[in-house]
């Protein structure tokens, strides 16, 4: 399943980035979705409401998109974080059948 993952570095990260401007964020974020049996997709830095990543990964395991960012958020690295459950087009034709099923039996407000 994919999942996009962004977020602001915190004034540290940004701080400890500045002091090794060498490092490579990349090969972090690719360590730990691995370990988590996924692949890293891309990654992009971002200039939104300040130095900022997205980060768009693949798991097997759904529940391991919450324990990564829950790392990263966890290690002082990012804030205001974002995840969000991507879908590629083949799940979402799966998802408008199953809405083309659903939808008689829905009744919106006032009918």
């Amino acid at each position: 399943m994919h999942f996009c993952f962004s977020g602001e570095y915190t004034p540290r990260a940004l701080n400890n980035i500045m002091e090794n401007p060498n490092t490579n964020r990349y090969e972090a974020a690719r360590n730990l979705i691995e370990a988590a049996g996924g692949k890293l997709i891309s990654m992009y830095s971002m200039a939104v409401d300040g130095p900022s990543v997205m980060v768009i990964f693949d798991v097997p395991d759904p529940s391991f998109a919450p324990a990564i960012s829950g790392v990263v958020v966890a290690s002082g690295t990012m804030q205001n974080v974002k995840l969000t459950r991507l879908f590629t087009q083949d799940e979402i034709k799966v998802v408008r059948q199953h809405a083309s099923k659903l939808k008689a039996a829905y009744s919106p407000p006032g009918s």
